[in-house]
Protein backbone atom coordinates (compact mmCIF):
# COMPACT_ATOMS: atom_id res chain seq x y z
CA UNK A 1 0.00 0.00 0.00
CA UNK A 2 1.38 3.42 -0.98
CA UNK A 3 1.96 6.31 1.42
CA UNK A 4 -1.22 8.27 0.79
CA UNK A 5 -3.42 5.15 0.81
CA UNK A 6 -1.94 4.23 4.18
CA UNK A 7 -2.67 7.74 5.44
CA UNK A 8 -6.26 7.50 4.19
CA UNK A 9 -6.70 4.16 5.96
CA UNK A 10 -5.41 5.68 9.20
CA UNK A 11 -7.72 8.69 8.75
CA UNK A 12 -10.76 6.43 8.25
CA UNK A 13 -9.93 4.47 11.42
CA UNK A 14 -10.46 7.52 13.65
CA UNK A 15 -12.45 9.97 11.59
CA UNK A 16 -11.87 13.67 12.27
CA UNK A 17 -13.69 16.83 11.19
CA UNK A 18 -11.81 19.11 8.79
CA UNK A 19 -13.00 22.56 7.81
CA UNK A 20 -12.50 23.81 4.24
CA UNK A 21 -13.06 27.57 3.97
CA UNK A 22 -12.28 28.08 0.26
CA UNK A 23 -15.81 27.60 -1.04
CA UNK A 24 -15.13 29.97 -3.93
CA UNK A 25 -12.92 27.34 -5.61
CA UNK A 26 -14.29 24.46 -7.68
CA UNK A 27 -11.39 22.21 -6.65
CA UNK A 28 -12.65 22.32 -3.07
CA UNK A 29 -15.94 20.70 -4.07
CA UNK A 30 -14.25 18.14 -6.30
CA UNK A 31 -12.08 17.18 -3.32
CA UNK A 32 -15.04 17.07 -0.91
CA UNK A 33 -16.91 14.64 -3.13
CA UNK A 34 -13.90 12.29 -3.03
CA UNK A 35 -13.27 12.76 0.72
CA UNK A 36 -16.86 11.89 1.56
CA UNK A 37 -17.04 8.99 -0.88
CA UNK A 38 -13.86 7.50 0.58
CA UNK A 39 -14.88 8.18 4.19
CA UNK A 40 -11.63 9.97 4.98
CA UNK A 41 -13.04 12.77 7.15
CA UNK A 42 -16.12 14.69 8.11
CA UNK A 43 -16.16 17.98 6.21
CA UNK A 44 -17.35 21.49 7.10
CA UNK A 45 -17.70 24.01 4.28
CA UNK A 46 -17.75 27.70 5.27
CA UNK A 47 -20.09 29.76 3.13
CA UNK A 48 -23.70 30.41 2.23
CA UNK A 49 -25.84 27.48 1.19
CA UNK A 50 -26.54 29.27 -2.09
CA UNK A 51 -22.83 29.66 -2.85
CA UNK A 52 -22.10 26.05 -1.99
CA UNK A 53 -25.01 24.82 -4.08
CA UNK A 54 -23.87 26.89 -7.04
CA UNK A 55 -20.16 26.06 -6.71
CA UNK A 56 -20.74 22.33 -6.32
CA UNK A 57 -23.21 21.92 -9.15
CA UNK A 58 -22.94 18.46 -10.65
CA UNK A 59 -21.04 17.08 -7.65
CA UNK A 60 -22.34 15.22 -4.61
CA UNK A 61 -21.24 17.10 -1.49
CA UNK A 62 -24.47 16.48 0.39
CA UNK A 63 -22.61 14.78 3.23
CA UNK A 64 -20.74 17.96 4.13
CA UNK A 65 -21.94 20.37 6.80
CA UNK A 66 -22.37 23.92 5.47
CA UNK A 67 -21.74 26.68 8.01
CA UNK A 68 -22.76 30.22 7.08
CA UNK A 69 -20.99 32.72 9.37
CA UNK A 70 -23.84 35.20 8.95
CA UNK A 71 -26.41 32.79 10.40
CA UNK A 72 -24.46 30.32 12.54
CA UNK A 73 -25.57 30.50 16.17
CA UNK A 74 -21.96 30.18 17.36
CA UNK A 75 -20.68 33.22 15.46
CA UNK A 76 -21.20 35.60 18.38
CA UNK A 77 -19.17 33.32 20.63
CA UNK A 78 -16.41 33.32 18.03
CA UNK A 79 -16.51 37.11 17.88
CA UNK A 80 -16.23 37.41 21.66
CA UNK A 81 -13.36 34.93 21.80
CA UNK A 82 -11.47 36.63 18.99
CA UNK A 83 -11.80 40.00 20.74
CA UNK A 84 -10.40 38.47 23.94
CA UNK A 85 -7.53 36.80 22.09
CA UNK A 86 -6.58 39.97 20.18
CA UNK A 87 -7.48 42.69 22.69
CA UNK A 88 -3.80 43.50 23.26
CA UNK A 89 -3.65 44.36 19.54
CA UNK A 90 -6.67 46.66 19.84
CA UNK A 91 -9.26 44.31 18.33
CA UNK A 92 -12.80 45.65 18.77
CA UNK A 93 -16.07 43.66 18.54
CA UNK A 94 -16.91 45.50 15.32
CA UNK A 95 -13.56 44.60 13.75
CA UNK A 96 -13.84 40.98 14.89
CA UNK A 97 -17.33 40.66 13.43
CA UNK A 98 -16.30 42.10 10.09
CA UNK A 99 -13.23 39.86 9.94
CA UNK A 100 -15.15 36.68 10.70
CA UNK A 101 -18.03 37.45 8.35
CA UNK A 102 -15.81 38.40 5.41
CA UNK A 103 -12.66 36.27 5.82
CA UNK A 104 -13.62 32.61 5.92
CA UNK A 105 -10.04 31.56 6.74
CA UNK A 106 -10.33 33.35 10.08
CA UNK A 107 -13.72 31.75 10.63
CA UNK A 108 -12.32 28.29 9.91
CA UNK A 109 -9.44 28.79 12.33
CA UNK A 110 -11.89 29.93 15.01
CA UNK A 111 -13.84 26.70 14.48
CA UNK A 112 -10.64 24.77 15.14
CA UNK A 113 -9.81 26.95 18.16
CA UNK A 114 -13.24 26.37 19.69
CA UNK A 115 -13.18 22.61 19.09
CA UNK A 116 -15.90 22.62 16.43
CA UNK A 117 -13.41 21.24 13.90
CA UNK A 118 -10.24 19.20 14.37
CA UNK A 119 -8.22 20.88 11.64
CA UNK A 120 -8.33 23.12 8.58
CA UNK A 121 -6.95 22.98 5.05
CA UNK A 122 -6.64 26.09 2.87
CA UNK A 123 -4.37 27.67 0.27
CA UNK A 124 -5.81 26.60 -3.08
CA UNK A 125 -6.59 30.25 -3.78
CA UNK A 126 -4.83 32.01 -0.90
CA UNK A 127 -1.16 32.64 -0.22
CA UNK A 128 0.72 30.82 2.52
CA UNK A 129 0.85 34.08 4.48
CA UNK A 130 -2.94 34.47 4.29
CA UNK A 131 -3.45 30.88 5.43
CA UNK A 132 -1.00 30.95 8.32
CA UNK A 133 -1.63 34.46 9.65
CA UNK A 134 -4.89 33.58 11.45
CA UNK A 135 -3.31 30.38 12.77
CA UNK A 136 -0.43 32.20 14.38
CA UNK A 137 -2.73 34.89 15.76
CA UNK A 138 -5.42 32.54 17.12
CA UNK A 139 -4.01 29.03 17.60
CA UNK A 140 -0.39 30.05 18.25
CA UNK A 141 2.48 27.60 18.54
CA UNK A 142 2.43 24.17 20.13
CA UNK A 143 3.88 24.15 23.68
CA UNK A 144 7.58 23.38 23.58
CA UNK A 145 7.88 24.24 19.89
CA UNK A 146 10.65 26.63 18.98
CA UNK A 147 9.49 27.47 15.46
CA UNK A 148 6.54 27.01 13.12
CA UNK A 149 7.82 25.56 9.84
CA UNK A 150 6.53 23.60 6.88
CA UNK A 151 7.42 20.44 5.00
CA UNK A 152 6.39 18.37 2.01
CA UNK A 153 5.93 14.64 1.94
CA UNK A 154 7.46 13.58 -1.36
CA UNK A 155 6.57 10.18 -2.80
CA UNK A 156 8.81 9.31 -5.75
CA UNK A 157 7.57 6.45 -7.97
CA UNK A 158 9.82 3.45 -8.65
CA UNK A 159 12.46 4.71 -6.22
CA UNK A 160 14.44 2.66 -3.72
CA UNK A 161 16.01 5.66 -2.03
CA UNK A 162 14.76 7.15 1.22
CA UNK A 163 11.90 5.13 2.69
CA UNK A 164 11.11 3.27 -0.55
CA UNK A 165 10.84 6.59 -2.37
CA UNK A 166 9.12 8.50 0.45
CA UNK A 167 10.85 11.56 1.92
CA UNK A 168 10.10 14.58 4.05
CA UNK A 169 11.52 17.83 2.62
CA UNK A 170 11.76 20.78 5.04
CA UNK A 171 11.38 23.72 5.07
CA UNK A 172 10.00 24.25 1.56
CA UNK A 173 7.21 26.66 2.32
CA UNK A 174 7.65 29.04 5.22
CA UNK A 175 10.99 30.02 6.83
CA UNK A 176 12.89 32.18 4.35
CA UNK A 177 16.49 32.16 5.56
CA UNK A 178 16.76 30.15 8.77
CA UNK A 179 19.59 30.63 11.23
CA UNK A 180 21.52 27.65 12.58
CA UNK A 181 19.15 27.49 15.54
CA UNK A 182 16.10 27.65 13.25
CA UNK A 183 17.54 24.98 10.94
CA UNK A 184 18.02 22.78 13.98
CA UNK A 185 14.39 23.32 15.00
CA UNK A 186 13.22 22.53 11.46
CA UNK A 187 15.28 19.33 11.51
CA UNK A 188 13.81 18.22 14.85
CA UNK A 189 10.23 18.95 13.79
CA UNK A 190 10.67 17.34 10.37
CA UNK A 191 12.04 14.17 11.96
CA UNK A 192 9.02 13.99 14.28
CA UNK A 193 6.65 14.60 11.36
CA UNK A 194 8.30 11.84 9.33
CA UNK A 195 7.92 9.38 12.19
CA UNK A 196 4.28 10.39 12.73
CA UNK A 197 3.21 10.16 9.10
CA UNK A 198 5.52 7.57 7.51
CA UNK A 199 5.80 5.48 10.69
CA UNK A 200 9.46 4.69 10.13
CA UNK A 201 12.59 5.91 11.86
CA UNK A 202 13.79 9.26 10.48
CA UNK A 203 17.28 9.56 9.05
CA UNK A 204 17.97 13.29 8.73
CA UNK A 205 20.44 15.00 6.42
CA UNK A 206 21.17 18.73 6.56
CA UNK A 207 21.80 19.76 2.96
CA UNK A 208 24.36 22.16 1.51
CA UNK A 209 26.44 22.69 -1.61
CA UNK A 210 29.24 21.12 0.41
CA UNK A 211 29.83 17.65 1.82
CA UNK A 212 31.87 17.41 5.01
CA UNK A 213 34.09 20.39 4.37
CA UNK A 214 34.44 20.11 0.59
CA UNK A 215 33.64 23.84 0.36
CA UNK A 216 34.26 26.75 2.69
CA UNK A 217 31.59 29.43 3.10
CA UNK A 218 29.46 31.05 5.79
CA UNK A 219 26.42 29.26 4.35
CA UNK A 220 28.17 25.94 4.97
CA UNK A 221 29.11 26.97 8.50
CA UNK A 222 25.43 27.63 9.25
CA UNK A 223 24.49 24.07 8.31
CA UNK A 224 27.41 22.54 10.22
CA UNK A 225 26.40 24.48 13.33
CA UNK A 226 22.78 23.34 12.95
CA UNK A 227 23.89 19.71 12.87
CA UNK A 228 25.95 20.26 16.00
CA UNK A 229 22.97 21.79 17.84
CA UNK A 230 20.64 18.91 17.01
CA UNK A 231 23.20 16.28 17.98
CA UNK A 232 23.47 17.94 21.38
CA UNK A 233 19.72 18.47 21.96
CA UNK A 234 18.54 15.18 20.39
CA UNK A 235 21.39 12.70 20.87
CA UNK A 236 19.22 9.72 19.88
CA UNK A 237 18.20 11.22 16.52
CA UNK A 238 19.95 9.90 13.41
CA UNK A 239 21.18 13.18 11.91
CA UNK A 240 24.28 14.51 10.21
CA UNK A 241 25.47 17.21 7.84
CA UNK A 242 26.55 19.02 5.88
CA UNK A 243 25.76 16.97 2.75
CA UNK A 244 25.25 17.57 -0.91
CA UNK A 245 21.95 16.03 -1.97
CA UNK A 246 23.48 13.03 -3.74
CA UNK A 247 25.73 12.25 -0.78
CA UNK A 248 22.67 12.33 1.47
CA UNK A 249 20.48 9.87 -0.44
CA UNK A 250 22.63 7.72 -2.77
CA UNK A 251 24.50 5.00 -0.85
CA UNK A 252 27.47 4.75 -3.23
CA UNK A 253 27.95 8.54 -3.34
CA UNK A 254 27.55 8.83 0.41
CA UNK A 255 30.16 6.14 0.99
CA UNK A 256 32.56 7.95 -1.35
CA UNK A 257 32.04 11.54 -0.17
CA UNK A 258 31.39 10.96 3.53
CA UNK A 259 32.78 7.53 4.43
CA UNK A 260 32.74 8.25 8.17
CA UNK A 261 29.07 9.19 8.39
CA UNK A 262 26.41 6.65 9.39
CA UNK A 263 23.78 8.85 7.72
CA UNK A 264 25.33 9.44 4.30
CA UNK A 265 23.40 7.78 1.48
CA UNK A 266 20.56 6.71 3.79
CA UNK A 267 18.59 9.92 4.45
CA UNK A 268 14.80 10.02 4.27
CA UNK A 269 14.40 13.50 5.80
CA UNK A 270 16.10 16.30 3.86
CA UNK A 271 16.53 19.69 5.51
CA UNK A 272 17.29 22.47 3.03
CA UNK A 273 19.51 25.42 3.98
CA UNK A 274 16.94 28.04 2.96
CA UNK A 275 13.50 28.48 1.43
CA UNK A 276 14.85 29.09 -2.09
CA UNK A 277 16.64 25.74 -2.14
CA UNK A 278 13.73 23.90 -0.55
CA UNK A 279 11.05 25.32 -2.81
CA UNK A 280 13.09 24.79 -5.97
CA UNK A 281 14.09 21.31 -4.85
CA UNK A 282 10.60 19.99 -4.18
CA UNK A 283 9.17 21.44 -7.39
CA UNK A 284 11.95 19.88 -9.49
CA UNK A 285 11.39 16.48 -7.90
CA UNK A 286 7.63 16.83 -8.34
CA UNK A 287 7.79 17.79 -12.00
CA UNK A 288 10.82 15.89 -13.29
CA UNK A 289 10.51 12.71 -11.23
CA UNK A 290 6.69 12.84 -11.36
CA UNK A 291 6.62 12.63 -7.57
CA UNK A 292 3.52 13.12 -5.47
CA UNK A 293 4.04 16.24 -3.35
CA UNK A 294 1.82 16.67 -0.29
CA UNK A 295 2.05 20.03 1.43
CA UNK A 296 3.22 22.41 2.53
CA UNK A 297 2.23 20.69 5.75
CA UNK A 298 2.77 22.85 8.80
CA UNK A 299 4.47 21.73 11.98
CA UNK A 300 4.58 23.54 15.29
CA UNK A 301 1.06 25.05 15.35
CA UNK A 302 -1.07 24.14 18.38
CA UNK A 303 -3.67 22.41 16.19
CA UNK A 304 -3.31 21.12 12.62
CA UNK A 305 -3.88 23.70 9.90
CA UNK A 306 -2.31 23.02 6.54
CA UNK A 307 -1.53 24.99 3.44
CA UNK A 308 -1.93 24.04 -0.20
CA UNK A 309 -0.02 25.07 -3.27
CA UNK A 310 -2.15 27.34 -5.42
CA UNK A 311 -1.34 25.00 -8.28
CA UNK A 312 -2.84 22.03 -6.44
CA UNK A 313 -5.28 19.53 -7.90
CA UNK A 314 -8.39 18.25 -6.16
CA UNK A 315 -6.50 15.02 -5.44
CA UNK A 316 -3.79 17.07 -3.71
CA UNK A 317 -6.47 18.57 -1.46
CA UNK A 318 -7.79 15.09 -0.64
CA UNK A 319 -4.29 13.99 0.33
CA UNK A 320 -3.61 16.99 2.54
CA UNK A 321 -6.99 16.59 4.24
CA UNK A 322 -6.08 12.98 5.03
CA UNK A 323 -2.69 14.07 6.43
CA UNK A 324 -4.38 16.79 8.50
CA UNK A 325 -6.83 14.23 9.89
CA UNK A 326 -4.00 11.94 10.93
CA UNK A 327 -2.18 14.86 12.57
CA UNK A 328 -5.39 15.65 14.45
CA UNK A 329 -5.52 12.13 15.84
CA UNK A 330 -2.44 12.88 17.94
CA UNK A 331 -3.01 16.60 18.47
CA UNK A 332 -3.44 17.73 22.06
Amino acid sequence: MGFIETIKTRARADKKTIVLPETEDRRTYEAVEKILAEGIANVILVGTKEAVQSGSEGLDVSGAVVVDPATNEKTQEYIDTLVELRKSKGMTPEQAKELLLTNYLYYGVMMVKMGDADGMVSGACHSTADTLRPCLQILKTKPGTKLVSAFFVMVVPDCELGADGTFVFGDCGLVQNPSSEELAAIAESSAASFKQLVQQEPVVALLSHSTKGSAKHADVDKVVEAAKIVKETCPDLCIDGEFQADAAIVPSVGASKAPGSPIAGKANVLVFPDLDAGNIGYKLVQRLAKAEAYGPVTQGIAKPVNDLSRGCSSDDIVGVVAITAVQAQTSN
